[in-house]
């Protein structure tokens, strides 16, 4: 089997289990967020009208999200990369929190670059999302999602990050993304505001509804240091700790009477 063929089919499998993770993920959080509307971030504003959209056009950058980490591995399998460290078990806790903050500082900075006048139009769409849910968290142009993403085709130029790494780091921004977009609250904690660089759903939900906040994706580091963290983002978080319930996991959604009505 030769080498591109063992990519491209790594490829389409990578991206055929992003697919069906984001429906059998993004269906299993949906029966939960309907089952705890109290922890709807946004209350009172719609957020389903663009659903059919959203995921029509995830399907498509779901793939241009899965395109570089196969770059990155097949350059390394190439030879054209730096030769990949060897995997220990002992090293990967520290690994894999390095690669999180590499990744997070690509993401500041592109997400920065994606919200100028020269890039904004590639990014537009994602924005037409005022109120994210999980069906909207790859609801972006391909080319928006191939630059966000594009950290693992690069890295392995720079650090020698081994292949499970890459594909950990990958697997775990793919349902970080999904709970990031999915609107409700279920991580907000002091673990995720100052001086803690965690972050909740709450920061990007900002991101979303503020536009000009939050850039981040796994930490608040860069915002923080930048002046781009939303100034009521840490209050927000200590609200949710201290005035919504417990997690409930009910049978059957609250009646209509007791939830939030879109507008």
């Amino acid at each position: 089997m030769s080498d591109e063929f063992f990519y491209l089919s790594f490829l389409f499998g990578f991206y055929a289990t992003t697919v069906v993770t984001y429906f059998a993920f993004g269906c299993g959080l949906t029966w939960v967020n309907d089952r705890n509307p109290e922890r709807k971030i946004q209350k009172g504003r719609g957020s389903g009208k663009r659903r059919k959209a959203e995921i029509r056009q995830s399907l498509a950058s779901m793939f241009s999200a899965c395109l570089p980490v196969t770059i990155g591995l097949y350059a390394q399998q190439k030879g054209w990369a730096l030769a990949p460290w060897a995997f220990n078990w002992w090293a990967a806790v520290p690994l894999f929190i390095l690669c999180m903050f590499l990744y997070d500082t690509w993401f500041y900075f592109m997400h920065r670059l994606l919200h100028t006048k020269w890039l904004y139009p590639l990014h537009a769409l994602h924005h037409k999302t005022v109120a994210p849910t999980i069906w909207s968290t790859y609801s972006e142009d391909v080319l928006d999602n191939f630059l966000l993403q594009g950290f693992s085709a690069v890295i392995v130029f720079v650090v020698p990050f081994p292949p499970a790494i890459l594909i950990g780091q990958r697997v775990f921004e793919h349902f970080n993304g999904m709970f990031g977009h999915c609107g409700f609250e279920y991580f907000a904690s002091s673990t995720a505001r100052y001086p803690s660089p965690m972050l909740c759903t709450t920061f990007h939900d900002q991101h979303h509804s503020g536009f000009r906040y939050n850039y981040g994706n796994y930490f608040s580091f860069w915002d923080r240091v930048l002046g781009t963290v939303s100034p009521d983002y840490d209050q927000r978080v200590k609200k949710t700790e201290e005035e919504v319930p417990r997690l409930t996991f009910r049978l059957t959604a609250p009646p209509p009477e007791a939830q939030e009505k879109p507008v």
